[in-house]
Formats: C-alpha cells, sequence, structure tokens
C-alpha cells in the first residue's frame, strides 16, 4: 500500500510540473508575440517611412543602419536576445544557427501543405551549458512593399544600394506570401 501511495505521489507531482511547465511555456509563448509585433511595428514603421521620403532605395539605409540598433533596444527592454534569420541572408550575420535552419526548413514545408506563413510559429524549452532557454520563432511573410528590395526584380537605384552594403546577399527572388524568414526570440528562463 506504501507503495502504491508513494507511486501517486510522485505521479501526481509529476503532472502538476508538467502542468506548471506547459502553462509558463504558453504564457512566454504569448510574451514572445507581443515582443516581435513590436519589433515588427517599429521596424516597419521606420522602413515606411524612409520609403516615403526617399522611395525604396532609401528603406535599404534602415535596414543598414537601424534595425540593429532597434533589435538592441527591444531585446533590452524586454530581457531577451531577439534576432532575425532566413534561409536566404542578405546579411551574413544572421545567418541561421542548425536548431533555427531547421525551424525554418519546417515553416517551408508547412507552407507548401497549404499554411498561411502568418499563422506560423516554434517554441521550444531546451537546456543549454546547463540552463533552460526558451526559444520562440515567428515566420515573417513576405508582404508587398517587401518586393522592392527582396523581388525578382528591382529598381536599378535599388539594386546598386544592395550591391555596395550587402555583396553576399541571398534575399532575392521572393513573390508576395513566401516565408522570407523569421524572427528569433531567445530568453534564459528558471
Amino acid at each position: 500500500m506504501k507503495k502504491l501511495t508513494l507511486s501517486i505521489l510522485v505521479s501526481a507531482v509529476l503532472f502538476s510540473s508538467t502542468i506548471a511547465v506547459a502553462q509558463n511555456k504558453e504564457q512566454l509563448v504569448q510574451e514572445s508575440r507581443q515582443t516581435v509585433k513590436a519589433f515588427g511595428k517599429t521596424l516597419k514603421g521606420e522602413l515606411k517611412a524612409a520609403i516615403k521620403k526617399g522611395g525604396p532605395a532609401n528603406g535599404i539605409e534602415v535596414c543598414n543602419t537601424k534595425a540593429m540598433k532597434i533589435t538592441e533596444a527591444v531585446s533590452k527592454e524586454h530581457g531577451v536576445q531577439l534576432s532575425r534569420t532566413s534561409l536566404k541572408t542578405r546579411n551574413d550575420k544572421n545567418a541561421p544557427t542548425e536548431w533555427q535552419k531547421k525551424v525554418l526548413e519546417d515553416f517551408e514545408a508547412r507552407k507548401a501543405k497549404g499554411e498561411s506563413p502568418k499563422k506560423m510559429e516554434y517554441s521550444e524549452i531546451v537546456e543549454v551549458n546547463g540552463k533552460k532557454q526558451f526559444r520562440y520563432m515567428k515566420a515573417i511573410g513576405t508582404g508587398q512593399v517587401c518586393l522592392n528590395c527582396h523581388g525578382e526584380k528591382v529598381l536599378p537605384a535599388v539594386e546598386a544600394k544592395l550591391s555596395a552594403l550587402y555583396p553576399n546577399d541571398k534575399a532575392r527572388g521572393y513573390h508576395k506570401g513566401d516565408i522570407r524568414g523569421a524572427f528569433v526570440l531567445i530568453r534564459d528562463v528558471q
């Protein structure tokens, strides 16, 4: 009887722990969605303003000079590591890690089956160097404005600016609705 009681107690504790982890993970996902949304809105606002002021070539300056500052500010404000990555990077500094590459490939497979990039996200809690880490990725869909710099054909001024700033640019040839990459958010958890 003692063994059965102990077994039931252990099962109850493990079950409670599993529920707590699931609830904590869901809270982390919700917070991550909000952080990524705020980041995307800020970056998109800067891009639209720059394009309105000086055309698509002017928008490239935002990505080249302001995007990292915005990323750092949002990361600091929310206590996370925020970045963007893609299977076809423009900036080599944004190359995906192995786990990010697998998620991006999974996003592409899901899109091929008809899922909208707008709904695609991924999250997990893993142990890295003895510490728990929450990882979150949200797919970035290609909108109409994105095609100015990421489409199959770009204006000559855009081409010249991209060639000058990003000699290893691979972020071209997209169509509206394609997955251009993903936002990545990482945070340490207890």
